[in-house]
C-alpha cells in the first residue's frame, strides 16, 4: 500500500530507545546492585524522616519520649533488679550501669523489628513504584541509629556527672576507641537478622508472632541487666554462644571499667556480624523477586 508523501523505505524498522532507567531482573543471588542502591540515597533520607517524625507526632511530650523511654526503663530495672533482686553491679551507680545496655539494646531491637517487617509493612508501596528494596531496611536501621545517638548523649550526661562530681570509681579506658566498631557490629546483626526474618515472613507469617518473644529471650541472654562475671559457670555457655554478649560487655566496660571483656571475642563477633549481614542480604535479595506474589 502506498501513501502519498510518505516514503516507508526511509523509516527505520526499529529505533534505538534511550531510557533514563532500565529495570532488569536480577541475574543471580549475588547481583546485589549496590551502585543502584547508592543512587537512591536521597530516598533513604526521606524514609528516615518518615520513620522519625510520625513516631511522636501529635503527642503531648513529642521528642521528649526519646529521652523519657530509656529513663523510665532504667528506673524500672533499678527497682526490680537493683532494689528487689539485688543483682550486684560492681558498686556502680544504677543509672550509669543500666542505661548504656538499655540504649544499645533499644538500637538493636528497634532496628531489627523494623527490618524484619519490610515486605509485609510496605507491600502497598512495592506494588506501585520501583526502587531498590534494600532502601527500606537500611532506612529503618538509620532511624534507629539517630534515636540511639540521642539516648547515648543522655547517658554521657549522667556518666560525666558521676565521673566528675561523685565518689564513685568509674574507670573509662582505651576501649572507648572501639565504640564505632561496637555500634557497627550491632547494626550488622540487626540488619542481617532482620532481613532474614523479613525474607522468611513473606511465606511463613506465623514467624512474626515469635519475634517479640524471641527478642525478649535474647535480651535476658545478653548482659544488659547484669555483668557477665556474676553468671554461674554452668550457665556461662549461654552468654558465650550469644554473639551480642561481647558487644554489650565491651560497651559498658569502655566507660565503667568493669566486666569481662576480651578484644578477640569482639573481633570474632564483628566478623560473624558481617557474615550474618551478607547472608541476610542474599536471602532478602532472593525474596525480593517474588515478594509481591507471596505477601
Amino acid at each position: 500500500m502506498e501513501v502519498p508523501g510518505i516514503n516507508f523505505l526511509a523509516i527505520p524498522l526499529k529505533e534505538k530507545e534511550n531510557w533514563s532507567l532500565e529495570i532488569r531482573p536480577k541475574a543471580n543471588l549475588f547481583d546485589l546492585k549496590f551502585k543502584e542502591f547508592w543512587q537512591y540515597r536521597d530516598l533513604i533520607t526521606l524514609f528516615v524522616r518518615r520513620e522519625l517524625v510520625p513516631t511522636y507526632k501529635q503527642t503531648i511530650l513529642g521528642p521528649l519520649w526519646f529521652i523519657l523511654q530509656p529513663l523510665l526503663t532504667t528506673l524500672i530495672y533499678s527497682l526490680i533488679f537493683g532494689a528487689i533482686a539485688r543483682i550486684p553491679i560492681g558498686g556502680m551507680p544504677q543509672i550509669v550501669f543500666y542505661l548504656p545496655g538499655i540504649v544499645l539494646w533499644n538500637f538493636f531491637n528497634s532496628s531489627f523489628l523494623k527490618c524484619s517487617s519490610t515486605f509485609i509493612s510496605n507491600a502497598p508501596i512495592f506494588g506501585k513504584v520501583y526502587f531498590p528494596r534494600l532502601v527500606l531496611p537500611v532506612s529503618g536501621m538509620l532511624a534507629s541509629l539517630v534515636n540511639f545517638f540521642i539516648q547515648f548523649g543522655l547517658f554521657l550526661v549522667f556518666f560525666l556527672y558521676y565521673y566528675l562530681f561523685s565518689d564513685y570509681q568509674l574507670h573509662p579506658n582505651w576501649h572507648i576507641a572501639l565504640l564505632p566498631m561496637l555500634i557497627l557490629t550491632v547494626a550488622f546483626y540487626s540488619l542481617g537478622f532482620g532481613m532474614m526474618v523479613s525474607a522468611f515472613t513473606t511465606r511463613y507469617r506465623d514467624l512474626t508472632h515469635f519475634l517479640a518473644f524471641g527478642t525478649q529471650l535474647l535480651m535476658y541472654a545478653t548482659p544488659i541487666i547484669y555483668p557477665m562475671d556474676i553468671v554461674p559457670d554452668k550457665f556461662k555457655w549461654i552468654n558465650s554462644i550469644n554473639p551480642l554478649s561481647p558487644v554489650f560487655e565491651g560497651f559498658r566496660q569502655s566507660f565503667l571499667g568493669i566486666g569481662q571483656f576480651q578484644t578477640q571475642n569482639l573481633v570474632i563477633s564483628f566478623g560473624l556480624g558481617i557474615l550474618i549481614f551478607f547472608t541476610g542480604l542474599i536471602l532478602f535479595n532472593k525474596a525480593e523477586r517474588t515478594s509481591i506474589d507471596t505477601v
